[in-house]
């Protein structure tokens, strides 16, 4: 592994005393612990699929997260292509802990590929909330939509736009979370190519970013609600920095958030910058990557008044009673749901937040929201393969073709499977219940409609 950047070093002895620095330079170089949060909304048999990934025991900070024993090949995991779980750092999954009570709250998740945090918000929004995940980066903001899709909760909207464009949405989220882009310090032993890219050049410019990025958050966040600020970095600049310099102009409108205290046990080291409660994240310390994390509260007195930018045309045209009925057959609640058509493919989205995601979609470029339900001919709908994903497809609309770990892994190539298991016409995809896509059987012939985009490559 390439050495640590002797600049780095130097900071981080001089920052936290030659034992505590010389314990972390250490811990850089030791092979990282592996950790995943399963998807309570698909996981099915918990316990089964733990066993099967090598579950050593729980993160203590979050409810759904697990330490694996080893890394498995999670490309050749049927559970994984099903989001039954996300393959996430145990460290970042601590935001959920700072975000408050997020069922029916309004989410945005500004920097938000490649999606651990956003699956992890959109859980804790649950069907009421709304999670608008945001990507500046239009190739990682498919990466982004596509794991938006796989967990499969149908309440988040994904976006591609600078962060000003959110911050003309003034006032309008109960909770803002920044997951500033930053020099990556944290990453060192996950990532080895981290250490080459770094410098004390690129530490300035991570800074000057999360500032503006952060000016944005404060404006579209509502009074009294919630700000998370994290990076993967050590640098304070970055870090305590950054909240220095919000708190500078931000003033009296800042104020504290409630949290509960972290256990000691887990190694966290807590802090504070003004009003902001902060926590690191320190390899040698806690079993997690290197992470830091600060929340607080606009105060509720503060101004700003909920505003919506003028919209374009409607991007959305509701459907006819007879397209909504066919619908309405493929998910187990659909008088909580709404339908409409965008660009010729039909979308479902929970009553809740039905008119927020229409007002997103005509403010600001949407790349996905909702769920993606298919096209209607003739009167029965031609599923996407979103719908799949979706947990709240009613399983009772089409017959279930359940394969075995090596069938399952041939679909998802988008191999030709053996007809045996699925009834003539269209079928649900399964692996241990998991819904992993559609096939149609004609005949003797299956046809794979797993999306091409998604297929598994390696061998």
């Amino acid at each position: 592994m390439t050495a640590l950047p002797a600049e780095f070093a130097r900071r981080v002895l001089h920052d936290l005393g030659s034992e505590q620095g010389a314990a972390l330079c250490a811990a850089l170089d030791e092979v990282p612990p592996v950790s995943i949060r399963l998807n309570p909304a698909k996981c099915g048999d918990a316990e089964a699929l733990l066993r099967s990934l090598g579950a050593a025991e729980r993160v203590p900070w979050c409810v759904e997260g697990r330490y694996l024993s080893e890394r498995p090949q999670f490309t050749f995991d049927a559970a994984f292509h099903a989001g039954a779980y996300y393959v996430q750092e145990a460290a970042s999954q601590f935001v959920g802990r700072l975000a408050g009570e997020l069922s029916g709250r309004r989410v945005l998740d500004l920097c938000a590929a490649p999606g651990g945090k956003t699956t992890l918000y959109a859980s804790l929004a649950g069907p009421q909330g709304l999670v608008v995940a945001n990507e500046i980066d239009r190739r990682r903001v498919q990466v982004l939509a596509d794991n938006v899709r796989k967990w499969g909760m149908g309440n988040a909207a994904v976006t591609c736009c600078e962060p000003r464009a959110l911050g003309d949405l003034e006032a309008w989220f109960d909770v803002v979370a920044v997951d500033a882009p930053c020099s990556g310090e944290g990453m060192f032993r996950k990532d080895p190519a981290s250490r080459d890219e770094w410098s004390e050049n690129n530490v300035r410019l991570c800074a000057t970013r999360q500032d503006g990025i952060l000016r944005e958050a404060w404006r579209a966040l509502k009074p009294g609600g919630r700000l998370i600020y994290s990076t993967c970095t050590f640098n304070r600049e970055e870090d305590e920095g950054a909240l220095e310099r919000l708190l500078a102009w931000a003033g009296d409108e800042a104020a504290e958030a409630p949290v509960a205290e972290p256990d000691e046990a887990w190694g966290i080291v807590c802090g504070r910058v003004g009003v902001f409660r902060t926590y690191r994240f320190y390899p040698h310390k806690t079993r997690g990557e290197g992470f830091f994390a600060a929340v607080a509260c606009k105060a509720p007195d503060a101004a700003g008044r909920a505003a919506m930018p003028k919209g374009r045309r409607s991007m959305m045209t509701p459907v006819d009673k007879a397209t909504a009925a066919e619908l309405g057959r493929w998910v187990r609640d659909p008088e909580s749901m709404r339908f409409a058509s965008v660009a010729g493919t039909l979308y479902g989205w929970p009553e809740a937040q039905a008119d927020a995601v229409r007002m997103l979609s005509e403010t600001l470029p949407v790349i996905y929201s909702g769920v993606a339900l298919g096209q209607v001919f003739k009167g029965r709908l031609r599923p996407d393969a979103a719908l799949a994903f979706y947990a709240q497809l009613d399983r009772e609309v089409l017959p279930a073709a359940e394969l075995a770990p090596d069938e399952a892994l041939t679909y998802l190539r988008r191999g030709e499977v053996a007809a045996a298991k699925f009834a003539e016409g269209l079928n649900l995809v399964c692996a241990e219940g998991r819904a992993l896509g559609f096939a149609k059987r004609i005949g003797s012939r299956v046809n794979n409609m797993y999306p091409n985009s998604l297929r598994i490559l390696k061998q």
